[in-house]
This record gives structure tokens, C-alpha cells and sequence, in this order.
């Protein structure tokens, strides 16, 4: 049993704490005490309480910086401030160990040269979840997929990978078969799948989806 996984669950039981865990885990940047509070409408002390029983629970790590830009005396002291943990957390009653299942696969497929049977068979599934679901805006479509989607002006940058401990184990075939799944899901959709396509960066997703095929 992952008591672990079991204790952030009880954690985000409490809805102030669920609002708080979304609001600094939706924030590009490492969230204060006073900002959190301020955007939720909380006391800073309830705020301060409730962020670290999220850090305390591994939903949520501690940095410590200067935030008003000055350095040495009279500059202040460094700031607490929040960021959603790197660490991966899920609850399978009764247990299950699906990422073992994945890593086995994923070993195989190497081992073996499938790569291009992997990725047909993503692109199929993405076509069949994108016929799915083609009434539903895309930002949705992705947020209900867990990719967390951001309007950056020139597409949707996706904040999160929801095989993140895939591809950090196997990152060409996982960030392969990520990107056929989209292609597949957008051309179900009647749009472009090539608006899909890879722009790997540190803390998010290595695909990024375009207003069209020259952005």
C-alpha cells in the first residue's frame, strides 16, 4: 500500500487545500503565502497552514528566494514560496503497478524495432478518442486528458505530460508516441495534425500544439 499516495489524497479532501494545491500548481511561477491567499480570498495565516500540510503531504515543495529584486542589507529575507512537487503520486485500491507494466512494454518495444507499430497504434487511438470527443473545444479535449493546456498566444503550450515517468525512462519513444496520439486525436477532430509537434523544454510536455502548420 502507498501510504504516501493514501495521505496527499486526505489532504486534498479539504477543499481550501484542494483550491490552493490547483491555484500553485496552475502558477508558472513559485507562489508566496501572500499571493495564494490573496487570489483565494484567504487569511494568510489559514493560507500559510494549509500550504504546508500540502508540502507535508508531497503535493507541494518549499524554495526559498528574494523576491523584491534587491540584494544585501536591507534587501530582506528570502521569501517561502511554493511549487507543485515533481515527485508522481497515484492511488490504486487494490494495488496495481501499471508503470512496471509500461516500462516492461516499453523495454520490449525498443528491444525490438517496433517504434513505427507503436506510434501507428497511437495515432489509431488518438483518432479514436478524437472522434470522441470532437464536439468538445480542444483546450478541453486536452485538460480532461491531463496535458493542462496554456494559451500562449500562438498556440497551447501543454504544462503537463501524462507520461511523465515514461518518458523520462524511454524520452524518444515516449514523446513519439505522445506526439502520434495527438496527430491522430486533431485529425479526428477535422483539424491539422501537424499543428502537433515537438518542442521539448524543462517542467512540461515535449509536445506543443499550433495555431497552424507555420507557427
Amino acid at each position: 500500500m502507498d501510504h504516501a499516495s493514501i495521505d496527499a489524497a486526505h489532504a486534498l479532501a479539504d477543499p481550501v487545500r484542494r483550491r490552493l494545491y490547483e491555484y500553485v500548481a496552475a502558477s508558472d511561477d513559485d507562489v508566496s503565502r501572500g499571493r495564494a491567499a490573496d487570489a483565494l480570498g484567504l487569511q494568510r495565516t489559514l493560507a500559510a497552514h494549509h500550504l504546508d500540510r500540502l508540502v507535508d503531504a508531497g503535493l507541494l515543495e518549499v524554495t526559498r528566494r528574494k523576491v523584491s529584486g534587491r540584494e544585501g542589507p536591507g534587501s530582506g529575507r528570502p521569501a517561502k514560496l511554493y511549487r507543485r512537487a515533481e515527485r508522481e503520486l497515484s492511488l490504486h485500491l487494490p494495488p496495481r503497478d501499471y508503470q512496471l507494466a509500461a516500462r516492461l512494454l516499453a523495454e520490449a518495444v525498443e528491444r525490438h524495432g517496433a517504434e513505427e507499430a507503436l506510434h501507428g497504434a497511437a495515432t489509431a487511438e488518438g483518432r479514436r478518442i478524437g472522434a470522441a470527443s470532437d464536439a468538445a473545444p480542444l483546450p478541453e479535449f486536452l485538460r480532461e486528458r491531463g496535458y493542462e493546456p496554456e494559451d500562449t498566444g500562438d498556440g497551447l503550450r501543454l504544462r503537463n505530460c501524462p507520461f511523465h515517468a515514461l518518458a523520462r525512462e524511454f524520452p524518444p519513444l515516449a514523446c513519439g508516441l505522445n506526439l502520434a496520439l495527438l496527430r491522430g486525436a486533431l485529425e479526428a477532430r477535422g483539424e491539422d495534425g501537424g499543428r502537433a509537434r515537438m518542442d521539448p523544454a524543462r517542467g512540461r510536455c515535449c509536445v506543443v500544439v499550433s495555431k497552424n502548420n507555420e507557427d
